[in-house]
């Protein structure tokens, strides 16, 4: 599909060399406009400043953004390759509100019905600033959030505070309560998320084209506030 004259850029923000090579390897076929890829490091700190020297100059000041890669799923019943699609990132600074999850769910749900036990789930996405184990997920669940990573909620009040424009986090859950990883891509559940991040590319530009391309609206499309989150997968 063509790109869509006078569609503003897409950011897609991630931390490890990983998850950038699962999203530059994807199908970028359907992308309205520009797109860029950025690893932003580990961590909220390093996302944080790869965020200003990112949406600086001019070129990027009406970016959308969305921040994705691996996280950890809180909620009991996830898998690895499951989805996580925010309505809201958390952290202690604050919550930040994302646009179009209902949009985002949607078109997943269309992707990982091909993928035969992946569910995509709708809910907080919290923050934290170090990898989350053992009963630190249960404390975490029990506020109403669904999964955690370390730098969604930073990259998304970054970007929200450069400028207004749409902003959305999307995860796939790379461990879970009863399937916890010990490292990235040796494992099986790490290897299951890698190719069903890289899938999900599709979506992304269907929601980047939804709100950003000239015409385009989300009314009647936002995700309801029901915490904590929902399964939306048939």
């Amino acid at each position: 599909m063509a790109a869509v004259p006078g569609t503003a850029p897409l950011l897609i923000a991630c931390a490890l060399g990983i998850e950038r090579f699962a999203l530059r390897s994807g199908d970028h076929s359907g992308a309205p406009g520009p797109v860029t890829v950025l690893r932003t490091g580990m961590g909220p700190a390093a996302a944080e400043r790869a965020m200003a020297g990112a949406l600086g100059p001019p070129s990027a000041a009406a970016a959308a953004v969305i921040a994705t890669g691996f996280c950890a799923g809180l909620a009991p019943g996830m898998h690895p390759g499951d989805v996580v699609v925010a309505d809201e990132t958390r952290d202690e600074d604050g919550n930040t509100a994302c646009t179009g999850p209902g949009i985002l769910a949607e078109a997943l749900t269309e992707i990982v019905a091909h993928r035969p036990g992946r569910t995509v789930h709708i809910g907080p996405l919290t923050g934290s600033d170090h990898v989350v184990r053992g009963a630190e997920r249960a404390e975490l669940a029990s506020g109403g959030a669904i999964a955690v990573d370390m730098e969604s909620a930073v990259t998304l009040r970054s970007a929200v505070l450069a400028g207004p424009r749409p902003v959305a986090a999307v995860r796939v859950v790379v461990d879970a309560p009863e399937h916890e990883l010990v490292r990235i891509g040796t494992l099986r559940g790490g290897i299951s998320a890698f190719r069903v991040l890289r899938a999900i590319l599709p979506a992304f530009f269907e929601w980047h084209r939804s709100y950003c391309s000239p015409g385009g609206e989300l009314d009647g499309h936002a995700a309801p506030p029901d915490h904590p989150g929902r399964d939306v997968s048939p």
